[in-house]
């Protein structure tokens, strides 16, 4: 049995390597998707592009304007005299969007009235819209705190009451609040399954198009050893793959495994397993390479739109959160990054460690219940 069963293997790692397109597409294109997409898929907004309309034309107001220029967010590309003027640069893309100070803003201030102070950001991308706007709120209110201190000491007064606390903030595991801690977990995920999903939906249906799956029908080897023989080399294939993305994580992105290894390994494992069994249910389930393609696609779109990957679970509708409980690629997101990044152990991760091998055995036998009728 093992014989047979190693036979097999060899033969799949034979048919993987030998072809110089396919050693590409297994150990290339995942590392340079993994470094372009860690470097383009951010959340963090730096050296954002304003302008500044001037109407006020005070100390009060050029002092803020310096504010935004000493700050490392913020960077000042034009001073423009109307608001046509800013919102053609807004139109053209080349700011991000401005700041106007109204005529008044530093009369409002000497008299202790609120001061009108206007930022117009291009909407378009959303979610960097609300980066930049948090930005600005933080250096106005640090503006507004250190004018509403100059007034009270100048007056004599001592400073009482709510004002006197100070906010320390401090941010667990993450102490920059960088995105990429964030994201590079999940793009493990991402390459970790489409490498598993690739090689193995191709399998079976490689073996039919070719005319050679009835010639290892007629072998002594049996249809549970024909599938074991076929996923093990995509499992070793895969485990190598992983373990070239751990090296360049650290090394290029400085992100360590604080958690525990073994338990990063073994959910990898299980992982491993469900999107091996999945494919094989596509492999058996197609009649060409092409249409194996094009399921694997829909598979794996939504799997990583369904993983928390881009879009945290709990914001999502219940429904599709129900959706979610299916999808294995969820389950190792969730493991990937709290161990990496918080260094969680497994009596925190069992759920998500017991999901993924409750769907990687499901999906296995799903798998082999579907060869035995496509061979019968």
């Amino acid at each position: 049995m093992f014989g047979r069963i190693k036979q097999m293997m060899v033969k799949e790692l034979i048919q993987v390597l030998r072809d110089p397109r396919m050693r590409g597409v297994v150990f290339v294109a995942p590392i340079v998707m993994l470094i372009v997409m860690s470097y383009a898929v951010t959340m963090d907004v730096n050296s954002v592009r304003i302008a500044v309309l001037d109407g006020d034309r005070t100390p009060e107001s050029r002092e803020l304007i310096s504010q935004f220029a000493g700050s490392p967010w913020f960077r000042i590309v034009a001073v423009v005299d109307n608001a046509h003027e800013a919102q053609d640069l807004v139109d053209r893309e080349a700011i991000h969007g401005y700041v106007a100070f109204q005529p008044g803003f530093a009369q409002a201030i000497r008299a202790g009235r609120s001061a009108p102070l206007q930022l117009v950001v291009d909407g378009t991308d959303s979610s960097s819209a609300r980066v930049i706007l948090g930005y600005v709120g933080d250096i106005v209110q640090r503006y507004s705190a250190s004018v509403f201190i100059e007034r009270v000491a100048r007056a004599g007064m001592t400073l009482i009451g709510p004002d006197r606390i100070r906010l320390e903030p401090r941010a667990w595991y993450n102490t920059n609040l960088e995105s990429r801690p964030f994201y590079v977990p999940g793009m493990i995920a991402a390459i970790l399954g489409l490498v598993s999903l690739m090689l193995s939906s191709m399998a079976i249906v490689r073996e039919r198009e070719l005319g050679t799956l009835e010639q290892l029908m007629v072998t002594p080897i049996t249809p549970v050893e024909l599938i074991i023989g076929k996923t093990a080399p995509f499992a070793c294939v895969a485990f190598f793959e992983l373990g070239i993305v751990l090296c360049i994580v650290r090394v290029l992105f400085g992100i360590p495994v604080n958690g525990s290894l073994s338990l990063l390994l073994f959910a990898a494992g299980l992982y491993v397993m469900s999107m091996i069994g999945a494919g094989l249910l596509i492999s058996t389930s197609c009649r060409t390479q092409q249409q194996a393609t094009m399921t694997n696609i829909l598979f794996f779109m939504p799997s990583i739109l369904l993983s928390g990957f881009m879009f945290p679970v709990a914001n999502m509708p219940r429904v599709i959160q129900w959706v979610t409980l299916a999808n294995p690629m969820r389950y190792f997101v969730e493991v990937a990054r709290d161990v990496m990044v918080k260094g969680t152990g497994i009596d925190l991760l069992w759920p998500q460690v017991l999901a993924l091998l409750m769907l990687g055995v499901v999906l296995l036998a799903l798998a082999s219940i579907r060869f035995r009728k496509t061979v019968a």
